[in-house]
């Protein structure tokens, strides 16, 4: 896995949670055997600013996988539904375009309790899993590669 390559995009909007979902996936890559300079890390205004930045990274070709990490919290509008149709459906694109695993760790939540419970909290940590789909979408694809030379 040492010559796997990864990118993660986050959002420094709801930056007290976007940044404990930074430190599980980079948390994760280590326990997972990822060098440092194996993983590229770029920050975003916002969770709507995540696909043109993975789009400008899949262009490179440098990466295995993009973990795209943000946070969108309810609030009284409808802005919260257009934000998480854009990111998922811009983060989907990207991937789809560009033949690359796009890991979507959006993390959608009514309030910032039920967010603090998916980074570590209750439900577990969205950064950490973030890292294991990407490793295993880049294992998985490198596997389909080398099996179509063959």
């Amino acid at each position: 896995m040492k010559h796997l390559n990864f990118a993660i995009v986050v959002s420094r909007f709801n930056e007290t949670i976007t940044e404990k979902l930074l430190e599980g996936a980079l948390q994760r890559f280590a326990e997972r055997k990822i060098p440092t300079k194996n993983i590229a890390v770029w920050h975003v205004p916002g969770a709507i600013e995540l696909p043109i930045i993975a789009q400008q990274l899949a262009k490179q070709r440098r990466y295995q996988a993009i973990l795209c990490l943000g946070a969108v919290v309810r609030g009284e509008t409808d802005h919260y539904d257009y934000v998480c149709q854009q990111v998922s459906y811009g983060c989907q694109r990207v991937a789809l375009d560009h033949d690359i695993p796009v890991i979507f760790g959006l993390l959608t939540t009514d309030n910032e309790e039920q967010a603090f419970d998916r980074v570590g909290g209750r439900h577990g940590h969205k950064g950490s899993d973030c890292a294991d789909t990407a490793i295993e979408m880049a294992d998985c694809i490198e596997m389909l590669i080398s099996s179509s030379k063959q």
